[in-house]
Order: structure tokens, then sequence, then C-alpha cells
């Protein structure tokens, strides 16, 4: 259903800049971290009956009217999960494992596997193939199968670092001390709930959203009993939708927005979501910054998100689970997907002690195919990908939680 349709079926990571001036709303809307499609039916009908003319709006200045895109796609474009999924082969299997053996007698730091410490002599041309995907092509691909049961913790993390380094030879620090893996997984047996401000740590759905960083990288020790699937959509086909039938949103969008900064100095800051910039479309955001989650509630101190805002908020997610792709994600998987260009959400999951989803990610960039990046990102990424030496890089065995998934941390 086009979102201007829907009127007639009812009758709805921070940056450094220091935060200015509050914005015009004085509370915060009715709205959660979990979309309600009814409330958002609701808020859209609502505001149309207000200003009718929304629909009708010119986008902002220099943004385009349609995006055409290998990057633009529908999940239903896809008919075969081989247009995706590339399968290692035996032989691959085995430069893998020599390659592994290789980078133990270096005895290097982790941070030092690259593509000159972990060769790939026949697979390494077939990577930076699926690389350029990223960039220009469709966005995503999984790489099949990795046997992480034949291979100890540390092992297998030696395996993603080095072959995601032939992907996009950057990782961003993803938490306090250099750390630059983050382990995805249920904790909520383990720790309080206050001590949890991010689904990933939890069996919740996961919402659609952006990490930040040019690259998302997944990489699956194991599956879970029940649930869990892996979801991404084109938010180069959500703008579409947006700029034919809201372009109201598409201003809202990118105009700036209050980031929870959870308790940190400052309390919160300012920027838009979506970025027009250098021919490209680049949207950033995370849902629980402006909602909230578990033991990281909104801030109440802070500027509230408007009503146009709650209900742009509720719109991309609705748009992206429409166009959605579920991917099956297995055991020995590793996923890779254009962070600035495609959503990504999980489905609720139900663990056992036999099958416990546990996923390892990592924040890549390829300079040679990055694209160039609006101001406001830039202190992210400089952050990310040039805050620290490859020596220092910290990469956990075992889960934890970050820093910014607690509150008042940069990461």
């Amino acid at each position: 259903m086009a979102i201007s349709e829907v009127a007639d079926s009812l009758q709805s990571l921070t940056i450094d800049n220091e935060a200015s001036s509050p914005l015009s709303a004085t509370t915060q809307p009715d709205i959660e971290y979990h979309p309600n499609e009814e409330n958002w039916k609701a808020r859209t009908a609502r505001r149309l009956a207000e200003d009718p003319s929304l629909p009708k709006s010119t986008l902002p200045a220099g943004f385009p009217t349609r995006l055409e895109s290998p990057l633009v796609w529908e999940g239903k474009d896809w008919k075969d999960e081989l247009e995706w999924v590339y399968n290692l082969t035996p032989e691959h299997l085995k430069e893998i494992d020599d390659a592994v053996h290789h980078f133990h007698g270096l005895s290097k730091p982790l941070g030092e596997l690259s593509r000159s410490t972990f060769p790939l002599p026949t697979l390494a041309p077939i990577l930076s193939t699926l690389a350029h995907a990223l960039y220009t092509g469709r966005g995503f691909f999984v790489l099949r199968t990795i046997p992480v049961s034949s291979y100890s913790h540390e092992d297998n993390i030696i395996i993603y670092a080095g072959i995601s380094s032939h992907v996009a030879p950057l990782r961003g620090v993803q938490d306090l001390n250099a750390g630059v893996l983050a382990h995805i997984k249920d904790l909520s047996k383990t720790h309080l709930a206050k001590t949890i401000g991010a689904p990933a740590y939890t069996t919740d759905k996961q919402v659609f959203h952006t990490d930040v960083g040019d690259i998302v990288a997944l990489f699956a020790l194991e599956t879970a009993h029940e649930g869990g699937v892996s979801r991404i959509s084109s938010s180069w086909r959500v703008y579409n939708e947006l700029a034919e039938t809201r372009p109201d949103l598409i201003k809202t969008l990118s105009e700036d927005w209050p980031f929870d900064g959870f308790g940190g100095d400052p309390p919160y800051t300012l920027r838009p979501l979506l970025f027009n910039h250098d021919s490209k479309i680049i949207t950033q955001y995370a849902r629980r910054s402006f909602t909230g989650f578990l033991g990281l509630p909104r801030s109440t101190s802070i500027p509230p998100i408007t009503e146009a805002q709650a209900e742009a908020l509720d719109t991309i997610h609705f748009l992206a689970e429409k166009y959605n792709l579920g991917l099956n994600f297995q055991k020995g998987d590793i996923q890779y997907i254009n962070n600035l260009s495609i959503f990504h959400a999980r489905d609720r999951f139900v663990d056992t002690p036999e099958k416990t989803r546990h996923l390892l990610r990592l924040w890549l960039r390829n300079e040679e195919l990055a694209w160039k990046l609006p101001e406001k990102l830039e202190p992210i990424w400089k952050r990310l990908y040039y805050s620290a030496m490859p020596d220092e890089h910290r990469f956990p065995v075992e889960p934890e939680i970050r820093a910014a998934s607690k509150g008042g941390a940069k990461y």
C-alpha cells in the first residue's frame, strides 16, 4: 500500500558536533522501539488530514525524484539464493586452512590480519569481484560455508577477519579499548535487563536499521533453534517510494534529528538520517537512538522527536519490511551488506542449549571502492577506521556488551 493511501484505508551513533538548539516538539510522541502498525497508520492518517498537501510537497533541493541502480531492488526480485550465495569449494576451504597455519607461523597479533598475512591465491580475486558488487552491484552477498566446528574460537576469528580483509581491508573500532569484533548473542540470561540497551543481546526482533561504517559483515558461529531470520531491504527502493508518495518525509529525514547520547557528553547530538551526497543517497540511523530500548530508555532531558519524525521512523521501517529479503543464514556463513544502501533486521528467535544463536560482527571499509561521505558522517568514520593502529585492535573471544549499549559511549 502506498503511503498516500493510508488515510483512505483508515480515515502512521552519534557525531561530535555539539547540539545547539532544541527542536520544536515539546513532548515525545507515542512511539516505541518495536513499531506498532496501527499507531503508524493512525498517525499518518491524522497528519494527512491536518495537511492534505504533504504528498504534493517538493523534494529538498538536489534530491533525485527516482534512483536507478542495481542497488534498487525488492525481495521478490530474487528467485534463487544462488544469485547472492557464493559456495566455497573444497579447494577454497583448503586454501583458507593453509592461510590459518600461515598466519600462526608469523606470530603476529590478530590486528595484523590482512591480505598479505592471510593469503588466498585463488579465492582472493573472487572476493575482490564480490567486493565490487557490494559498492556498485546489488549490495550484498553470502559466503557459504566455513566448517566452524573444525576450528577453535580464535581460529574462527582469524578466518573471519582474514577472509574479510580481502573484501574490505579496514576494520572499524566498535567498542572501547579498540575492540573491532562484536558478538551478537542473547545475554539476557546472564546479564540484568538494566545493563542491556540494545536488542543485539536479546532474543527480541530487531527492527530495520543501519549500523555505522561502509560494510557490515556477520559470521554465523551458530544459528537459533527457531527463528532469527536475517532480513535485508534496499534503502534505495524505500527512498523511491517515499520520493513518489511522501516527499515531505524525505525532507523530514534530511533535517537534523536529536540523537540520544544516553548519558554521554553532550547529552544529545544533531544530524540528519538521510543524506544526498556525491550522487548517492545514504541513510544512517538506529531506531533506538530515538525511542530507547530496555535498559536504555529515551532520555527525558533532551528534545523529543516530532510527530513528523515519528511517522518517518515508522514509515521507513514498514516500507523496508514490505520490500525485504529473508536470507537463509546457515552455520558457517558470512554475510556482507552495504550498510550505506541496505537496511537490516532480524526476526525474534528461540535458543536451546544445543542451538544457541551466536554471530560475530565486523564493520569494514574498502578505501579503493568507498563512497564519498557527507561532512556530518566524517567524524564517525574517522573514529571507526582511523583511531587505532592495527596492532592495537582487540578481538574479544567471549561475548561482551558494547559500551554504546550501556550508555554514554561514543561507539
